[in-house]
């Protein structure tokens, strides 16, 4: 054996695998895509005794059949990579549904330990699990763990290092499926094992599983190989299916799963599980369900909950923003002080400090977020979100799974479309993946939380939390209101049955937490540092150059010129002395300010950036958008975080005022254009517009089309425009 094994960490969702794999990696982890697919691959380092283990996340998983890409990238690794040892991560409290994966991978033949998870759990609901006895009757290493205290860890990692050493080769279990299918197993597997048809990677008797399962995804592997051969088997398959719907009334598939969960059940009825307290006593997850997911009282709790998170987060994330707006007004007056006067001070104060500061300045406000809807998602509360959310969604001609696609992308706000995307492959039905794809980005992901949060802290200061929750209410109306829309024209089609396993509530782990909050705020951050600095340059230059004419530039000097000869030359050292100035002095300073200003406003109009702003005003004004807010909206096609640093930038520039160091928040409130009307109009336009590029794209792939992007800007773009040009028209009549 070499100095490095690789181990995979397999289970079904909600087993605690990822609660393990971050126990065992810590920091020591990254995550990524696997090739041509959508699904997250993590990888991470664990060392033992001078053996290092890289340890592989796989995607939560009930079955090996390809019902989900998930399945399909599972599957696939198993054969493809050969991993030395599985962890096959079992839920104690639910033993009998988690050992049908367990006996799936058993048939395949990988080697392979079974981590007991949740011993404590299963304990609490009166469930004793004797491990060794399991162990002793399937044949696998049995270690009882609790991922989340770490109880039971290095035992684990221990004998699946042993297990690997002892069994490299792969040795497939046979399972009985009674006299028919086992005589049409023998069959099958001779035929595919004499013609060497798939051998290579897949045990023989595997191969005639997925056969008689009529596996599409296996089938048109062995298509590829030897399509003649694959034909054969496949009418061998027709003609047991057709025996066995005379006989029994059934096919081969269904009675395959019905033996796998009698050879399980046979196997936890001989003394493996032992129960200490009456049946019919509810476990602590089922009574608390029964007030949570309650039909009336559900839908209460959970709006009190979301309106619990935004009050936690910004009491208790107001002073950190405030002490990284000081840190990022005292760096900019140092840059000020310090470097020359030039193009590379403009760009270094207004296009980076300015425009980038904008953007980082609500880090702390994204940590408290990402935190708490960490500890909601944790304990498990979001999944009954999920299931409370079912009926309403049907209305609308969605599905359940689609509210964990919103809830990923911000509908609690702080999450990301780009994720909330791929978690509709979930969903089974074209229409209604289609529709729910379509209808994530109105979500109020991270991107677009500073924005909001930035205008309704300088507009609505008074009642922000209150604020920020009727916005995410009204993100998901309208994003249901949109996919009705969509399923009534364009996207028309049957429900589809929703299935959702709700997971015990479990007290999350401190590290667990800080693990997710980071994640997720490091993307922001790193987002800032790359992208968002890239673009913050751009749009500098463009907002920069060319510069006003000299004949231009020449008018306003003479202006100055002017002022000044006005005065004396007492009350112009006023300006620069030590002492206060009087009221002449203030004067005259005011109207050179004045002609600054209007100088620095002109440049501003007569750059790149300032006429494309200034031109989109023939149809802007319907929604109350002047030049600059134009500029900054049109540099959130490419990412909503933009419009902050942009805004910053363009503000910025104007500013003449050496003393003036004011936040940009409050700059807008003291803006003469700006008003609660038009703040509400910009909020709702930012919410409902154009996704980012990354989401577009993200939405091609998944879609599968190019043309579903476009529509994707279209339909957005223009229901945004409609809507907020109501607000703004409405609001400045009544208001």
């Amino acid at each position: 054996m070499s100095n490095e094994l690789t181990i995979a960490l397999a289970g079904n969702p909600n087993a605690g695998k990822t609660t393990l794999f971050n126990a065992l990696t810590g920091a020591r982890q990254h995550v990524g895509n696997y090739p041509g697919v959508t699904v997250d691959s993590k990888e991470g380092q664990y060392s033992k005794d001078g053996l290092k283990c890289r340890l592989v996340d796989l995607p939560g998983i009930y079955s090996l059949s390809p019902y989900s890409e998930e399945e399909v990238v599972a599957r696939d690794y198993l054969v493809n990579q050969r991993p030395g040892v599985i962890i096959n991560i079992v839920d104690a409290a639910n033993l009998e549904r988690n050992l049908y994966l367990s006996c799936q991978f058993m048939e395949m033949g990988v080697p392979m330990v079974i981590a007991l998870n949740m011993i404590d759990v299963a304990k609490k609901r009166g469930l004793e699990i004797d491990h060794d006895r399991l162990s002793e009757l399937i044949g696998l290493p049995v270690c009882p763990i609790v991922a989340r205290t770490g109880q039971g860890i290095s035992e684990l990692m221990a004998t699946a290092i042993a297990h690997a050493r002892e069994h490299s080769k792969w040795q497939p279990a046979d399972i009985s499926y009674g006299d028919d299918l086992d005589s049409a197993m023998i069959d099958l597997t001779g035929m595919i094992e004499q013609g060497e048809f798939l051998t290579k990677d897949y045990p023989g008797r595997w191969t005639a599983l997925k056969y008689l399962e009529k596996d599409d995804r296996h089938l048109s592997i062995g298509d590829s190989a030897d399509v003649k051969l694959s034909s054969q088997l496949v009418a061998k398959v027709e003609q047991v299916s057709r025996h066995l719907e005379q006989t029994v009334g059934s096919e081969p598939d269904a009675m395959i799963a019905d033996h796998r969960y009698g050879f399980i059940k046979s196997i936890v009825k001989q003394n493996v599980v032992h129960r200490t307290m009456d049946q019919d006593r509810l476990h602590a997850s089922d009574r608390i369900d029964k007030v949570v997911t309650h039909r009336f009282a559900g839908p209460l709790i959970m709006l009190l909950i979301l309106m619990g998170l935004y009050n936690f987060t910004f009491t208790y994330s107001a002073l950190p923003i405030a002490w990284f707006e000081a840190f990022f007004s005292w760096l900019g007056g140092l840059a000020d002080t310090h470097v020359a006067e030039g193009y590379f001070k403009s760009m270094l104060i207004s296009g980076i400090i300015d425009g980038i500061g904008g953007v980082l300045g609500f880090v702390p406000l994204i940590m408290f977020m990402f935190f708490g809807i960490a500890l909601l998602e944790d304990t498990g509360y979001l999944a009954r979100v999920a299931f409370m959310m079912d009926r309403i969604f049907r209305i609308f001609g969605l599905h359940g799974s689609s509210v964990m696609a919103y809830v990923i992308s911000g509908g609690i706000a702080g999450g990301c479309a780009v994720p909330g995307v791929m978690a509709t492959r979930t969903l089974r039905s074209p229409k209604e993946r289609m529709a729910t794809l379509l209808t994530v980005p109105f979500m109020n992901c991270g991107a677009k939380l500073p924005v909001i949060a930035l205008l309704v802290g300088a507009f609505f200061s008074e009642h922000q939390a209150r604020y920020m929750f009727l916005f995410t209410l009204l993100a998901w109306v309208m994003a249901l209101l949109a996919a009705k829309l969509l399923r009534m024209t364009v996207l028309r089609g049957p429900a589809t049955p929703f299935v959702l396993e709700l997971p015990p509530y479990r007290f999350p782990t401190f590290q667990g937490l800080l693990i997710h909050t980071w994640e997720k705020t490091w993307q922001y951050i790193k987002k800032a540092g790359t992208v968002i600095l890239g673009i913050s340059i751009l749009i500098w230059a463009m907002m920069t150059f060319p510069g006003l004419p000299d004949a231009d530039r020449q008018l306003f000097e003479v202006q100055r010129q002017q002022i000044a000869s006005q005065a004396t030359p007492a009350l112009l050292a006023e300006l620069d002395g030590p002492d206060e100035p009087s009221l002449a002095a203030l004067a005259i300073q005011d109207d050179l300010l004045a002609v600054g200003g209007a100088e620095a406003e002109a440049a501003l109009r007569y750059s790149v950036a300032g006429r494309i702003g200034t031109s989109m005003e023939t149809v802007s004004w319907l929604p109350g958008f002047d030049w600059r807010t134009n500029i900054a909206l049109v540099g959130g096609f490419a990412a909503k975080e933009v419009i902050i640093s942009t805004l910053g930038t363009s503000y910025s520039l104007g500013e003449v005022d050496p003393d003036a160091s004011d936040s940009l928040g409050t700059t807008l409130a003291k803006d003469s254009g700006w008003n609660a009307v038009k703040a509400l109009s910009v909020i709702i336009f930012v919410m409902f517009y154009a996704p980012c590029f990354v989401t577009v794209a993200c939405i091609v792939k998944e879609a599968g089309s190019w043309k579903w992007g476009v529509f994707s800007i279209t339909f957005n773009t223009v229901f945004a425009f409609m809507f907020s040009s109501l607000v703004y028209q409405v609001g400045s009549r009544v208001f």
